[in-house]
C-alpha cells in the first residue's frame, strides 16, 4: 500500500476539526457544535487518515 499526501482541502478540515476538539482544554466552549471534543478529534484523525490512504480524496 502506497500512501499519498492529502489534498489542501483535506488537511484544512482535520485541522478544524481538530482545533474544534483542542478548544475545551483551553476553557472555551463550543455549544453550536454539539458533539464532544474526543470525537471531533476523531473524526478530524479518519478524514486526515483517509486523505492520506485513498488517492484523490
Amino acid at each position: 500500500m502506497r500512501l499519498s499526501a492529502p489534498t489542501m482541502i483535506v488537511f484544512i478540515i482535520s485541522v478544524v476539526l481538530a482545533l474544534i476538539g483542542i478548544l475545551p482544554l483551553f476553557g472555551i466552549a463550543v455549544p453550536s457544535i454539539g458533539i464532544s471534543a474526543i470525537w471531533s478529534l476523531a473524526i478530524g484523525y479518519i478524514v486526515l487518515a483517509a486523505g492520506c490512504l485513498f488517492k484523490g480524496i
